[in-house]
């Protein structure tokens, strides 16, 4: 990014952080869409670097996991028979490991939503963790399998199944794009002794939302989709990064990062652009 100075860079990417488009960027920053779209594929890369480099040997207690649904290109129903084989055009997933005490996002991937990509996924969580966690999970049917290979039985992991049905006054038009009520959950140890207590998905579920309202791409209901596989996932790499690194969670008062150990200063948007250097 040469024709950039750092502190355009910096601009730049504090308005992506913050969930604008690319294009309501290019906009604010006046920076040409092209050069804020090479932008977020060389940060993004940079930042994916130093998140495989640097967040390992986490300790921690207690993980929560869970997958994220969104789309590239087009919706699963305009696709093609060939595109509907393809990853990278349609439906896409993200899995999300999050450490419940610091809420370090301690592992994602992007892709399909099966059992390869459920034991890669997994297989990335349990090289980063530097002890035996309890491990909590929704009931997604490839998760125990990849949870066994992954940890080789050297964890404590549960399912929490949830149960939804129509609350009170859903019937109506105003309702159609409401989620379904949860009416009871059901909690499943499946390896070790995971303690009951701690069986729970709140932490990384209220980082989905997180996702939903800080990565326009994320937004449902809008023309604000991915356009490129490539940079939905650098897009989402910048996003965790700044995540554990920049931004300072409101109950912590500190960044997660810091919260479990792995840095001991507060970063700023210069130290992430820093990261092309």
């Amino acid at each position: 990014m040469n024709k950039l100075t750092r502190e355009k860079q910096i601009e730049v990417v504090r308005c992506l952080v913050e969930g604008n488009s690319i294009r309501s960027t290019s906009r604010i920053t006046n920076v040409a869409r092209n050069t804020v779209s090479k932008l977020i594929l060389q940060l993004g890369e940079a930042c994916e670097n130093y998140h495989d480099e640097h967040v390992q040997n986490v300790t921690s207690k207690r993980v929560e996991c869970d997958e994220i649904w969104s789309y590239v290109g087009k919706k699963d129903v305009n696709c093609t028979s060939e595109e509907k084989t393809m990853v990278g055009i349609g439906s896409v997933w993200t899995w999300t490991a999050i450490d419940a005490d610091s809420k370090l996002c301690v592992s994602w991937l992007v892709g399909g939503r099966d059992g390869e990509y459920a034991y890669a996924f997994m297989k990335d969580v349990a090289s980063r963790l530097a002890n035996r966690v309890q491990l909590t999970t929704d009931a997604h049917n490839s998760y125990f399998t990849a949870v066994r290979e992954a940890f080789h039985g050297e964890v404590d992991y549960a399912m929490l199944i949830k149960k939804y049905g129509k609350g009170k006054n859903q019937d109506g038009p105003d309702t159609r794009y409401s989620p379904g009520v949860c009416t009871g959950i059901e909690k499943k140890p499946k390896i070790g002794n995971p303690n009951p207590d701690y069986i729970s998905t709140s932490y990384v579920e209220r980082q989905n939302l997180n996702m939903r309202m800080n990565m326009r791409r994320f937004t449902r209901l809008t023309n604000a989709f991915s356009k490129s596989i490539e940079h939905h996932i650098a897009s989402i790499a910048i996003y965790f990064m700044h995540y554990n690194f920049v931004r300072i969670h409101t109950t912590l008062r500190v960044t997660p990062a810091m919260e479990a150990g792995l840095t001991k200063h507060l970063w700023d948007i210069g130290d992430l652009v820093d990261l092309l250097k």
